[in-house]
């Protein structure tokens, strides 16, 4: 069997979707894994590592952050001409734009046919912010677009309760299509495995782009709060740049860092070293779908702290593996984060009991074998 894994960069692909891919080709199945052109700028190591795990690349158009009309029908026709060209008998979509516009080229090819198409909702993102007029009319849209890709689709895959509640209020899940929850990508705990946590200076990280909607003004919030108590304390954020709409300006970080309550890395190909060197990882996001730096920190054995948002509140235990906090509270994430300090202890038991979760509920290894039986290509 011939399955088409397409998604929006091979950054994301190579980090979550190698386990789910070497899976498939243990079956005996052929894996084409379809992404957009590298760009400039772009690292040729994550395109080496999806090859490494034994899939064949495809490349199509795709402006990941943009709404041109005219770049997303070029998109849809890459996309046509490729499954006329391979006809797949599987296809696995993840993320927006691969979803909506990858359902509808399938469907204008015929292949794969329409029991054959998956489609993953990783998490809602800008789209679904709607806290403002403008995205408001932006969340109908983006309604209005999934509902005719899921209408297309055989099987609907949503990471998180909250998620599919909401496509359901916003009637985008028509009767009739097929959808179910998973464990999104999971994580590979073997490669993030257990390093037991320093009684050095505590250190709290944040690892994902530098998006508001994220945490990343909140996480710098917080270094400021906590600070003024206790300065021996530090902060470290690891992520990438955030261009498109919704993203802190790298030059505000740059100003936090500047003043001393922030330190910034930059992106990282491997964030175990700063893991490691953690007694938290702290990510306030208003919203995710399965949010993988907890899960990665929680297999490092960290304690993790965040906001009591969708997907968040699917991964941690509030008092076993960390601590929740009302979205937007600072000050509840600030306390969560101070009883971390007073009592390192405390972090290293939490970051046991994360382990331990982890290990039983979202082994990368576990995760995939569900999503096989779930696509129906475990033979």
């Amino acid at each position: 069997m011939k399955i088409a894994v397409l998604g929006n960069q091979a950054r994301a692909m190579g980090n979550f979707w190698t386990v789910l891919m070497r899976r498939m080709l243990a079956h005996g199945h052929e894996v084409l894994c379809l992404i957009p052109e590298a760009g400039e700028g772009d690292d040729p190591v994550w395109e080496q590592k999806l090859v490494a795990a034994g899939a064949r690349l495809a490349h199509y158009h795709l402006d990941r952050r943009g709404l041109n009309p005219l770049r997303d029908i070029m998109t849809i026709c890459d996309l046509r001409g490729i499954f006329l060209r391979e006809k797949p008998d599987r296809l696995f979509a993840s993320t927006i734009k691969p979803v909506i516009y990858g359902s509808l080229a399938a469907a204008l090819a015929g292949y794969p046919a329409r029991a054959g198409r998956c489609l993953m909702i990783t998490g809602l993102g800008y789209a679904f912010e709607a806290d403002s007029p403008p995205k408001r009319l932006l969340m109908h849209l983006a309604a209005f677009l999934y509902r005719w890709a899921f209408s297309l689709a055989g099987l609907v895959l949503f990471q998180n309760p909250d998620d599919r509640n909401l496509f359901a209020r916003l009637r985008v899940i028509a009767p009739g299509v097929r959808a179910e929850l998973c464990k999104g990508t999971g994580v590979d705990v073997r490669h993030f495995s257990f390093r037991a946590p320093s009684d050095s200076a505590p250190l709290f990280l944040y690892v994902g782009r530098l998006v508001a909607a994220k945490g990343a003004r909140d996480f710098m919030a917080l270094a400021r709060l906590v600070r003024g108590g206790y300065p021996q304390a530090l902060f470290r954020m690891v992520g990438p740049p955030e261009p498109g709409p919704g993203g802190v300006p790298l030059s505000e970080v740059l100003a936090e860092q500047a003043a001393g309550n922030i330190e910034y890395l930059g992106e990282s190909r491997d964030v175990r070293l700063h893991l490691e060197a953690a007694r938290a990882l702290i990510l306030p996001s208003r919203r995710e779908g399965s949010p993988v730096a907890l899960l990665e920190a929680m297999a490092c054995g960290r304690a993790v702290l965040a906001f009591d948002a969708p997907g968040s509140r699917e991964v941690v235990r509030h008092g076993e593996t960390g601590f929740l906090s009302p979205p937007g509270d600072i000050k509840a994430l600030a306390e969560g984060v101070e009883s971390l300090i007073r009592d390192p202890g405390l972090a290293a038991r939490l970051g046991q009991n994360g382990r331990s979760f982890v290990e039983k509920e979202y082994d990368a290894e576990l995760v995939a074998g569900d999503l096989l039986e779930k696509i129906g290509v475990s033979e």
